[in-house]
């Protein structure tokens, strides 16, 4: 081999190994780019990063309420002496005693109606309900007393063939809310058949209030 050939041949050794360096450093370069590219960040989440354990329910803020009064805890009397009389109907007032141990209260109207005995038959209609006040709890302590007013309009008022008359003796009372009837006497002359929708009841019944039903103390 010549000087020239040895010194190209030398020439060309040297251009290979520099071409060979640079790519090994390029490859380098590139491995080490994509190691240090942070990766995207996780999808923001709305759940709390920690669920809390459960817990107890809170404590009720106050007392339970108090109960109704049931009719085995109440007595029952139609006050005729504080009774009046104004456009063709008697107003009486039926007073309500807790005779138990426990205050109670009672809420809303009274169910009334005439029946021929105890037990009995109904006579005419249950009393309706008369909503000129709205209806309010009415607490009673033991041995305190609420009234309903009842309106009960004279028989005459009807035509006889659509009252036909007779004269009662009892009423049957449903205490606010409850189901077990109390029987007390009170006579009147009243309408022994339903009347027509029309002509209504013979009998209204006004919402419970605080104390005894006194005589000019209105419905």
């Amino acid at each position: 081999m010549t000087p020239v050939t040895r010194h190209a041949l030398g020439t060309i050794l040297l251009l290979c190994a520099a071409l060979l360096a640079a790519a090994c450093s390029s490859s380098t370069t590139s491995g080490t780019s994509e190691a240090s590219t942070p990766s995207s960040p996780p999808a923001a989440s709305s759940a709390p990063a920690t669920t809390p354990a459960s817990s107890q329910p809170p404590e009720p803020t106050s007392s339970a309420g108090v109960a109704g009064c049931t009719t085995s805890g109440l007595k029952v009397k139609v006050d005729t002496s504080q009774g009046g009389a104004a456009a063709g109907s008697t107003y009486v007032p039926i007073n309500f005693t807790n005779t138990t141990s426990s205050t109670c209260t009672l809420f809303g109207y009274p169910g009334v109606s005439f029946v021929t005995s105890v037990p009995g038959s109904q006579l005419g209609r249950a009393a309706k309900r008369n909503r000129t006040d709205p209806a309010t709890t009415v607490t009673l302590a033991p041995g305190a007393v609420a009234h309903a007013t009842l309106q009960v309009a004279q028989a005459e008022n009807y035509d006889p063939a659509e009252c036909q008359p007779v004269t009662a003796h009892w009423l049957r009372i449903y205490p606010p809310n409850q189901f077990g009837a109390i029987y007390t006497k009170y006579t009147a002359q009243v309408c022994s058949a339903r009347l027509p929708s029309k002509l209504g009841s013979q009998l209204g019944i006004y919402v419970v209030r605080p104390g005894p039903g006194k005589a000019g103390q209105g419905p």
